[in-house]
């Protein structure tokens, strides 16, 4: 049943369905969590890249709430340093991508397909997360919330990547201003792509707790910025990763707080593989 966009927002900015599980990608030998829903097969899956210093817990609520509406989700705890490398954590986010779609999680109760990956970022995981799209063949979507640039370039890598994207930024980030950051990696996209703004978000105002390195980035985590964030994270992969069309209207409808600044490629068309 299609939704408006107000009721797609209202349903998805809630848990989903699925019981969570909570793993971890050390297991299998790179560091990291990993959240699925309690069973299931063919699922799609995403790796998610963390902030510049942040700890992937910091995002846990956000990958809960992916697991809860049946997508699997891994978040690598590497290159967390101050020199941390864009490169070489992008290399990591693709080898998630490898635990998910080769390892059995759940005790054998999950699988992966692996046809439907995707890969998302904040920050220097957003950055990064389109430097890994830009070489990963596998990668079906990408969502970036608050991106910042990297080297080498995202905004670069951008023009190689045509499958579907949404780009979220934040209207009061200071740390990586969307005219300088979100914008140019948008524009630059090869496939369809969104480009959406939450207009009250800080650069951190979508993790959760606190940290050390609050005293150093500008924000603070908000519950507005990561309901809204979640809920269009998650039509976004419901749609192109298991091709659920009932939340379309979020997708290409504006919400209060949340406008679309550029919008190029017919998305709701694009995402069915």
């Amino acid at each position: 049943m299609a939704r408006t966009a107000k009721q797609a927002l209202e349903e998805l900015s809630r848990p989903g369905p699925h019981e969570v599980l909570h793993g971890d990608l050390g297991l299998v030998g790179l560091p990291g969590l990993v959240l699925t829903p309690r069973s299931g097969l063919g699922l799609p899956a995403v790796a998610f890249g963390h902030g510049w210093m942040q700890p992937a817990q910091r995002y846990r609520e956000l990958m809960r709430h992916l697991a809860s509406w049946g997508i699997v989700v891994a978040a690598p705890a590497t290159q967390r340093g101050p020199l941390a490398s864009h490169r070489l954590f992008a290399a990591d986010l693709s080898t998630a991508l490898d635990v998910c779609a080769g390892v059995r999680l759940g005790e054998g109760a999950i699988s992966v397909d692996p046809e439907r990956l995707g890969l998302a970022g904040h920050s220097f995981g957003g950055g990064c997360a389109v430097l890994a799209a830009a070489e990963d063949e596998r990668v079906r979507a990408v969502v970036t919330l608050a991106p910042s640039e990297s080297l080498p370039s995202a905004a670069d890598a951008a023009r190689r990547c045509r499958m579907p994207a949404l780009h979220l930024a934040a209207g009061r980030d200071r740390l990586a201003p969307p005219v300088a950051h979100a914008e140019p990696i948008a524009r630059a996209w090869a496939g369809p792509v969104s480009l959406r703004t939450v207009d009250k978000a800080t650069h951190l105002g979508f993790t959760e707790g606190r940290h050390v390195s609050d005293l150093l980035l500008d924000g603070a985590p908000e519950r507005g910025s990561r309901r809204l964030a979640r809920a269009l994270m998650t039509a976004f992969f419901l749609r192109t990763l298991a091709d659920r069309r009932g939340y379309d209207a979020l997708l290409t409808e504006n919400v209060r707080g949340c406008s679309i600044d550029l919008s190029r490629g017919a998305l709701t068309g694009a995402f069915a593989r």
